[in-house]
């Protein structure tokens, strides 16, 4: 056991006038295994590229373990897995690379075949069973399940339940209760780290939030009650001065024997003034202490467009094959208004390719789809590596109010300096975002969104979920967080 000891952490990138990270101090225990959460855009992936000293910083990161990240660059990925597994350790010991792999369940014969003809989980399961031979290495692990299916993100759980010593950056719900004991938080305006799973601590936060609100509701009434009486009590004081001081000689003035009496009264009365003015002010800095780090999660909108019937696809014995290999055969369902409906599979089954050819890809088949003509669909793909230029091109682009379209992002955490940003140069979660409040901008019959949750953090998810579950558009989607799937589909289909 060794400690990794993080202070004063302040960073900023170039060109940036704000800090990812601003006098930040915390200790990480090298047995842990710790969950790493935060909304999108916050800096866990540069928090991990700091470790690994890719970028200048000021204060101090000591440790004495080495740091290894995941996923592992494969420069090569036409040569054999069991090269790829010898770049990334070459003194391991086949025994030992044989339990890994045995505790992944991944068969031995991948060893033998080009690292490319691996599935995203076979790649996934063999990079992470290379980096854990390598003993006395602190891992970090970067959003290990994107891809994954949900049998292969069990296994993954179970294997690195039974590991330690590890950052895990994940969002995904289900994933991080099974294999982490603590969770290092990047909250709005700190880090902070708690002992349990992500469930614990989720709850922890919400009950934090709440109180906090709660504080706060209490706290602006004070402020308005104070404000109220320290302007009564600076209109009496003005009264009793202008008493004071606006003496007219050509007048006759009954009461001027008293003046010395008013003007003591007045002093008195600006000094209390005075004295509720500073209790005012410093509430109002007590209030801006509260509801630091308390996320909110605003209510989303999407605007579903009714269909004249109610069944909108129907699918029959649709087969789909790639250069004379078959990806799907015999497919059936019925995609009906109301309906969500999500397609279950293993990775590399073909459920990314019916969502394709339903949207109107010229992807080659055989079978039946009966869809109307006049039916309008909208499209979230996996990949995002197309976006590129300014949120205001991409509004322009296709065809939505950019108003709304930036108004959903605010919604979804996009801070207004990145709202100026060039897509190109946002996060992965946040240029996926790009493609969900897209899609929420346009009115469409049937939405067809595939992995829209890869990459984006949790609290949008929340969000997300919500929204579905109040507007319930019809919906076919691919999605592997299993939490998500039982929360919102109504139908399973298993490809």
């Amino acid at each position: 056991m060794s400690i990794i000891n993080v202070t004063n952490l302040t960073f900023a990138y170039d060109g940036s006038y704000d800090n990812i990270f601003e006098n930040v101090s915390f200790q990480i225990d090298t047995d842990w295994k710790l969950g790493f959460t935060g909304r999108n855009g916050r800096g866990k992936t540069t928090f991990l590229n700091l470790l690994l000293k890719k970028y200048e910083y000021s204060g101090t990161i000591s440790s004495s373990v080495p740091f290894e990240y995941f996923p592992y660059e494969v420069t090569d990925k036409e040569q054999l897995t069991t090269d790829v597994i010898s770049s990334v350790c070459y003194d391991f010991q086949q025994w030992q690379l044989m339990r890994e792999l045995n505790l992944l369940q991944v068969s031995e014969d991948v060893l033998y075949r080009p690292f490319n003809t691996l599935s995203n989980g076979e790649q996934t399961k063999v990079l992470l069973a290379a980096l854990f031979l390598k003993e006395n290495n602190f891992l970090l692990i970067d959003e290990p399940t994107n891809h994954l299916d949900v049998n292969a993100r069990k296994i993954v759980g179970d294997y690195l339940n039974s590991k330690k010593g590890f950052i895990l950056v994940s969002h995904d719900r289900n994933f991080l209760d099974s294999c982490v004991d603590h969770i290092l938080s990047i909250n709005r305006n700190n880090i902070e780290i708690q002992r349990g799973n992500f469930s614990s601590w989720l709850a922890n936060k919400e009950a934090q939030d709440n109180f906090e609100r709660n504080e706060n509701e209490k706290l602006k009434k004070d402020i308005k009650r104070l404000s109220n009486a320290a302007k009564r009590t600076s209109d009496w004081s003005d009264k009793a001065e202008s008493r004071k001081i606006g003496f007219d000689p050509k007048k006759v003035e009954k009461n001027i024997n008293r003046r010395p009496m008013q003007a003591a009264k007045a002093k008195k009365m600006m000094s209390r003034s005075k004295q509720i003015q500073s209790r005012r002010q410093n509430a109002i800095e007590e209030k801006s202490k509260l509801l630091k780090n308390t996320e909110t999660i605003d209510s989303l909108k999407i605007f579903p467009l009714k269909f004249h019937s109610d069944c909108l696809i129907s699918i029959k014995n649709i087969s789909i094959k790639y250069d004379d290999k078959i990806i799907c055969e015999n497919v059936n369902f019925q995609i009906n208004q109301g309906d969500r409906i999500v397609l279950n599979g293993q990775n590399g089954c073909g459920k990314s390719s019916i969502l394709k050819l339903l949207w109107g890809d010229n992807t080659e088949y055989s079978g039946e789809i009966i869809k109307n003509n006049q039916l309008k669909i909208s499209y979230i793909p996996q990949d995002t590596s197309f976006l590129y230029g300014s949120l205001t091109e991409y509004a322009e682009n296709h065809q939505i109010d950019e108003r709304l379209f930036k108004t959903i992002l605010r919604k979804l955490d996009f801070s207004r300096t990145q709202l100026e940003k060039n897509i190109e140069n946002l996060s992965a979660g946040q240029r996926k975002k790009v493609l969900i409040s897209g899609s929420l901008c346009q009115q469409a019959h049937l939405y067809i969104w595939d992995e829209p949750l890869n990459y984006i953090d949790i609290f949008s998810r929340m969000q997300i979920e919500q929204l579905l579950l109040t507007f319930k558009p019809t919906l076919l989607f691919v999605e592997h967080d299993k939490q998500f799937q039982d929360n919102i589909a109504t139908k399973i289909i298993q490809i």
